[in-house]
């Protein structure tokens, strides 16, 4: 019994909480009756409950076509653990800025932590295509300032797009569609299968080296050497140059195994180029590296007049062991 109930309120309210508790048993499935016991738990003042069953709600109704009044009830779910989630954030934010800790003093990874709790971020879990590997953390972006090659090849980007320009001021002729056949990446965009508006040079690819672009530029070979690279015959590395028209998108997909991270550079980057790695979108800025888990659904747009290119590479995960790489070249060389 809440404080000032009446004998009669209370006895209500406990037969409504009996009649939806058997309404739940009936029909587990239920949208709607997930929705009323979560409106039930929201009037008894009871939110982490409320909490509960308007997200179970939701997962049910996620990808399902549901009669008119439940895709109302699924909306009034939505709307109403909005709400919830927004004042439970408000008197968090309150309760931390007493504490000496006001928003602007938040670390990133305990803003990305509160905004999860809010429901104002999506939690994006790696989901590789081919093979995962166990107790990794889930990242989307890295900080390169983590990687102590990671400066050197920022101070080289210069020269770097020396090179490129070099390349370009022989057109594009030598760059080929990324998307050529019957792949993951290509099951996503198959409207750029065969096209070069999202179009590559290989300086290597899965271990194979290209050898007139590696003697075109060699700074650049040279500097991607100084990164962590998987040697692995017919596997790894890869470091190509990414062209993305302009207009283009690349649709969200995810990579293949995640002991690898990706690594773009930044070369020739108009305004309006956006790079979302699962919640989170960033704009390249040229010369600063962006390192990312590519098992993490991710998507890129040229919304700009002009072509953008990127160099990319991948590096092995930091948390791997010397005996793990060994092991997984071992398993994966041809």
């Amino acid at each position: 019994m809440q404080p000032g109930d009446s004998v009669d309120q209370s006895l209500v309210r406990e037969g409504e909480e009996a009649e939806l508790g058997a309404l739940l048993a009936a029909e587990p499935d239920s949208v709607r009756a997930h929705v009323l016991m979560g409106d039930f738990r929201a009037r008894s003042g009871e939110e982490d409950l409320a909490r509960y069953f308007y997200r179970a709600a939701l997962r049910l109704a996620e990808g399902r076509r549901l009669p008119h009044y439940e895709a109302d009830d699924a909306r009034r779910a939505e709307r109403r653990l909005a709400e919830i989630e927004s004042g439970a954030h408000a008197r968090r934010e309150a309760l931390l800025a007493e504490r000496g800790l006001p928003p602007d003093s938040w670390s990133p990874r305990f803003r990305h932590f509160l905004d999860l709790a809010a429901g104002k971020r999506k939690l994006y879990a790696p989901q590789p295509t081919a093979f995962t590997y166990p107790e990794l953390a889930a990242r989307q972006f890295y900080d390169p300032a983590e990687f102590g090659w990671a400066a050197a090849v920022e101070a080289a980007a210069p020269a770097i797009r020396e090179e490129l320009l070099a390349l370009l001021g022989e057109g594009t002729d030598r760059f080929r569609a990324y998307i050529q056949g019957s792949t993951v990446a290509g099951e996503a965009n198959r409207e750029l299968l065969g096209k070069k508006d999202w179009s590559i040079l290989p300086l290597c690819e899965n271990g194979w080296l290209s050898p007139d672009v590696v003697e075109r530029c060699p700074g650049t070979w040279e500097t991607v050497l100084q990164a962590p690279l998987p040697r692995i015959s017919g596997w790894g590395p890869t470091v190509v140059f990414s062209l993305l028209k302009a207009g283009a998108h690349i649709a969200a997909h995810t990579g293949m195994i995640n002991t690898r991270l990706i690594c773009h550079l930044p070369l020739i980057v108009p305004p309006g180029c956006r790079f979302r790695v699962g919640d989170e979108v960033r704009e390249w800025e040229e010369g600063k590296l962006l390192i990312f888990d590519d098992t993490i659904e991710h998507e890129a747009w040229n919304d700009s007049a002009e072509d953008r290119v990127v160099l990319i590479f991948d590096v092995w995960r930091p948390e791997l062991s010397e005996r793990e790489k060994y092991e997984l070249t071992a398993l994966f060389s041809d």
